[in-house]
């Protein structure tokens, strides 16, 4: 049984091991081995998960059953947009999804943020899972984002969003 709770120092390294696990069972076929090593390499870097977990206003969340980490969360509030929480990061290991770990984090995630009145994520196009994931939590598409990575990558995204339940 996995439960979820804040992540820690001591976590990212198994955490970096699930994302690289993740990332390469769902964007491989659409990008490729090697440019999914590069986003990991610039994205996911031990520096820039530390960076995650001390960013005010975010919250960085594990599932953990004693011995393994089986999916992580990490979301912040929008610097731009007013009451918006940003949903970066929702993976949970191949191996174990299906078993309610992703929608336990992310019933988490919806608890941490009192005053986001809209949860807003990218998805990549492709991703008929995620994308499916989404819709029956109550996510719309509301728009889409030509360069979802960093800089001008070209990398497309689908927008959507969620209205939160007031708390």
């Amino acid at each position: 049984m996995y439960f979820v709770r804040t992540a820690g120092e001591q976590d990212l390294g198994k955490v970096r091991d699930l994302l690289v696990e993740t990332w390469h069972a769902a964007y491989d076929r659409h990008f490729g081995a090697a440019k999914v090593d590069e986003l990991i390499e610039l994205l996911l870097s031990p520096a820039k998960l530390r960076a995650r977990l001390a960013k005010p206003q975010s919250e960085f969340l594990v599932a953990d059953n004693g011995e393994d980490i089986g999916g992580m969360g990490y979301a912040v509030m929008s610097e731009q947009m007013t009451k918006t929480v940003l949903l970066h990061m929702l993976y949970v290991r191949p191996s174990l999804q299906r078993n309610g770990i992703g929608r336990d984090i992310f019933a988490e995630l919806e608890t941490c943020f009192p005053d986001a009145e809209v949860m807003r994520l990218d998805v990549e196009p492709e991703n008929a899972e995620a994308i499916s994931f989404y819709e029956a939590h109550g996510f719309a598409e509301v728009g889409r984002n030509e360069n979802a990575g960093p800089g001008q990558s070209g990398i497309p995204a689908l927008v959507f969003e969620k209205r939160l339940v007031s708390h």
